[in-house]
């Protein structure tokens, strides 16, 4: 067989992933947050960009009226779509959807049933839209205490900040001590304690590391849990609860046998709980009152951070007509300019190519940054009208008709790929009437039918099975007996799925709660 060359032409299509698309993708599933922190790098990097600073609107201003009234121009698909010389946003920063609604009943519930309170998710309502904030405009100085060259006072300086749960406690251990050992492992003991109040290094380990006795180390870490937050430095749960248990003077032997076996408190065995600590059923639920009002986590007083609230990038609400109307937080969207007044002004003092090279650059960055922006925008719009649709029974009647959905069959319904619709939902919620829910919270498995009936959505099941336990009366529902009541409402499902998402629920099993109605009946 001979070798020969010869050229060939051949025409096909291949994605390149330019910087450009690169900075698309990546501005698609960054989180407002993030977002907002990318931009402000831009900011200062890019001397040709800046910030459109507008106010707010209010919800039912002049912005929602034009998205109501323009519910019949459908969604806006034109490539000029942006944001105006004013900085307001344009009537594709809204989608009004008028779906058909189900005939069906439900809403959202929760339930946590712990021997001690859990810390939950917070920050799960929905803040109104276009909320006033407070505003503090300081007025020209005019005390008589000294001049300030007509310069407003410092109001940062007369700011205070919580203590940390590190400075508090380094605070009492200069008080407590002024032995130079002592303080010098009392602060490694301090350092050592997490934010819950726990010290989770071990003391052999932390004296072996300072060239001293265990003991010492030991007789410090007694100094240190004598601190306010009661419980504080303890190494375990049950320490912390004797730590406290001590200080009210309650730590008696029947309370120390109950302190030793929390597996068993956790377990609800509250009949083998009588008879380790030798009381009687009354006794006992004192003691278990008690144990509930102390504090299992005592660090978390101090040093934590602001509440952050889970901000909607979408807002769905009712129309007057029945319709949802779907609109961008505004308040979620950074808003930069391209000064082009300026671009023109630098460019012709430039004289080198290396400044003409780095004008064009802020340029092209400048402009591909404000379309990138505006493509996001409109994209997760997309999105979320989408995903609207689909779930109508959920923001009608609420989580018990859930639908089964996927990523496939909204990039299906709108047009785009399966990965650009999980770029979109990632980091971004919704915020409804119900409160505000992740947009992943919409896709949802799906639980097959019994006997030939539709699909159910997972988390519409897990509903239903806390409906049912919720529901019982004196006959406690097993795993098996769930199965079949939901078999009977046409839910095909498994019993190892039932007891997965009873578990996820925090629910115990059916033998725990036979136990607890039977050992503790209300009083």
């Amino acid at each position: 067989m001979g070798l020969l060359q010869r050229l060939e032409m051949r025409q096909g299509q291949a994605l390149v992933m330019t910087p450009q698309l690169l900075q698309a993708i990546k501005l698609l599933q960054l989180s407002h947050l993030d977002l907002a922190a990318y931009v402000d790098a831009e900011l200062e990097r890019n001397p040709l960009l800046e910030r459109a600073e507008v106010e707010a609107p209010e919800p039912g201003d002049a912005r929602g009226e034009a998205a109501e009234a323009g519910r019949d121009g459908g969604e806006s698909q034109g490539g000029d779509d942006g944001f105006d010389g004013d900085g307001m946003a344009e009537p594709w920063l809204s989608h009004d959807l008028n779906p058909s609604r189900s005939e069906i009943e439900g809403d959202l519930g929760t339930r946590l049933d712990n021997v001690f309170p859990d810390d939950g998710p917070v920050g799960r309502e929905a803040p109104a839209a276009g909320g006033e904030g407070l505003s503090l405009t300081p007025a020209p100085w005019s005390g008589t205490g000294g001049s300030f060259d007509g310069e407003a006072p410092d109001f940062e300086a007369t700011l205070t900040s919580e203590s940390s749960l590190h400075e508090h406690l380094s605070a009492q251990l200069d008080l407590a001590t002024r032995d130079p050992v002592e303080r010098l492992v009392g602060g490694f003991l301090v350092d050592a304690i997490d934010e819950a109040g726990y010290l989770r290094e071990d003391v052999a380990a932390l004296a072996e590391r300072l060239g001293v006795g265990a003991g010492v180390v030991e007789r410090v870490l007694t100094i240190v849990q004598g601190f306010d937050p009661s419980g504080v430095g303890a190494r375990d749960l049950a320490e912390c609860l004797a730590i406290q248990l001590r200080e009210q003077d309650r730590f008696d032997p029947a309370m120390q046998a109950l302190v030793s076996r929390l597996d068993l408190v956790a377990k609800r065995d509250f009949a083998g709980l009588r008879r380790l600590c030798g009381v009687d059923e009354e006794d006992l639920g004192d003691m278990l009152s008690e144990l509930r009002r102390l504090d299992p986590k005592p660090g978390r007083a101090f040093g934590a951070g602001p509440v952050e609230v889970l901000v909607p990038d979408v807002f769905v609400r009712p129309a007057p007509d029945g319709s949802w109307l779907v609109e961008l937080n505004s308040e979620a969207l950074p808003r930069v300019l391209v000064n082009q007044t300026y671009y023109a002004t630098v460019s012709r003092g430039a004289k080198t190519d290396t400044d003409k090279a780095f004008l064009s650059e802020c340029l092209q960055t400048a402009n591909w940054l404000t379309r990138s922006l505006e493509q996001r925008a409109r994209t997760i719009l997309k999105v979320a009208s989408e995903i609207v649709r689909q779930q109508d029974g959920f923001f009608v009647n609420g989580v018990a008709h859930l639908r089964p959905l996927n990523l496939k069959t909204v990039a299906d319904a709108i047009g785009m790929h399966e990965s650009t619709v999980s770029r979109v939902t990632s980091n971004k919620s919704i915020g409804t009437s119900r409160g505000t829910f992740e947009m992943k919270y919409f896709f949802t498995a799906a639980i097959p039918g019994a006997a030939g009936a539709a699909a159910h959505s997972s988390e519409a099941v897990r509903y239903r099975i806390k409906q049912l336990i919720d529901a019982e009366a004196n006959d406690v529902l097993s795993d098996d007996a769930l199965v079949q009541r939901l078999r009977g409402e046409g839910v095909d499902i498994a019993r190892r799925t039932v007891a997965k998402y009873r578990e996820s629920l925090r629910i115990p099993s059916s033998i725990e709660r036979r136990r607890e109605r039977a050992a503790m009946p209300a009083r």
